[in-house]
């Protein structure tokens, strides 16, 4: 069953509610401290403490622009352009990125709600900014902390087996067939994208542990998963190597063929179905492989070929299959020992 909301989605509920009711106690109007609420609750703790430190000052500027020009041309269209205009300047200038929209958001808003006594508006409004960061960063330390562990385990056991999928259909139809270069590309630029987003948690998730630290068995399982991330990251890398070898002079046997095939069959198999991983079978298809390898740079070095990439391309596919067997060996291995 799905979720109808997400941590987040409560924690601004609730961030709203209490803003606004502490407002609403002080008699000062919600509206503006809802809104810097609203863009407060980030995916981490420290983000929020981060972005609320920049959109402070921001909101500041775009109450001042407010006020400013309502005092010089009262509720006019044109006040609301300029100080829309000079807001969004003045914290680009000041490089106060992260607050530009709420602060322009401010600076058009004022106009409308501002009517009388300019001065104890404009801090008031510092008021009800203050109000709105305060909440909501309290509400994203407290309710519901944020904890990427989950997520991060989640994504990486689904990367693994469509890195899988990857290695079989480079070698399938590209290596073997020459086919499909572009979908086999699609692919990894695919799984780069993945990586980027579990590295994007990985960042939120040790930002978080600045305010919520983790049990020691937590932080094992975090370090853990950093690494079994940066091993499917090079085999990705090695996979793109494959892609961006010229084949027009692979030549391979019947027998490397088969070799090839089956050996890629079978880590394929194994990174796409999470089952057992065989040491011993694994370490002999690998050893074929390094015989190869070696057979055929003896031969190759014998006939003193020159070749566009400096290695032919039979022993660049070996050496990049020889480096993604070695890299899922270490993958598997590291499984088996954090399970014991």
């Amino acid at each position: 069953m799905k979720k109808i909301a997400g941590s987040r989605v409560i924690k601004t509920g609730v961030a709203i509610f209490l803003t606004a009711w502490i407002c609403d106690m002080l008699g000062w109007p919600p509206v503006f401290a809802v809104i810097t609420a609203i863009v407060t609750i980030e995916p981490s703790v420290s983000q929020s403490i981060k972005k609320g430190i920049v959109r402070f000052p921001a909101s500041a500027i775009g109450s001042f622009f407010a006020v400013l020009f309502i005092s010089l041309f009262g509720h006019s269209p044109i006040t609301y352009a300029l100080a829309a205009v000079f807001t969004i300047v003045t914290t680009y200038r000041l490089k106060l990125y992260s607050g530009l929209l709420v602060a322009t958001l401010t600076a058009v808003a004022m106009v409308e709600v501002i009517h009388t006594n300019v001065i104890m508006s404009f801090f008031i409004r510092l008021g009800t900014t203050t109000i709105g960061l305060i909440v909501s960063t309290l509400v994203n330390m407290f309710v519901l902390p944020p904890d990427y562990t989950k997520d991060i385990s989640k994504k990486l056991l689904s990367i693994t087996q469509k890195t899988g999928e990857a290695v079989e259909q480079v070698f399938h139809q590209y290596i073997l067939n020459s086919t499909q270069k572009t979908r086999c590309q699609t692919r990894l630029d695919q799984l780069d994208r993945e990586v980027r987003q579990i590295e994007s948690l990985v960042q939120f998730q040790k930002d978080e542990t600045q305010y919520h630290p983790l049990t020691v068995s937590e932080q094992q399982e975090f370090k853990h998963a950093q690494e079994q991330l940066i091993r499917i990251k090079l085999m990705i890398y090695h996979l793109d190597n494959i892609l961006n070898t010229p084949l027009t002079e692979l030549s391979l046997s019947e027998k490397e063929r088969m070799k090839i095939l089956e050996a890629v069959g079978e880590l394929a198999h194994a990174m796409k179905q999470h089952t057992k991983f065989d040491l011993s079978k694994h370490r002999q298809k690998l050893k074929d492989l390094i015989d190869f390898y070696w057979e055929d740079n003896d031969k190759l070095r014998s006939e003193q070929k020159d070749y566009p990439t400096a290695f032919p391309a039979k022993l660049i596919v070996l050496y990049e299959l020889v480096a993604i067997f070695t890299l899922v060996e270490n993958y598997y291995k590291a499984n088996v020992y954090k399970s014991e």
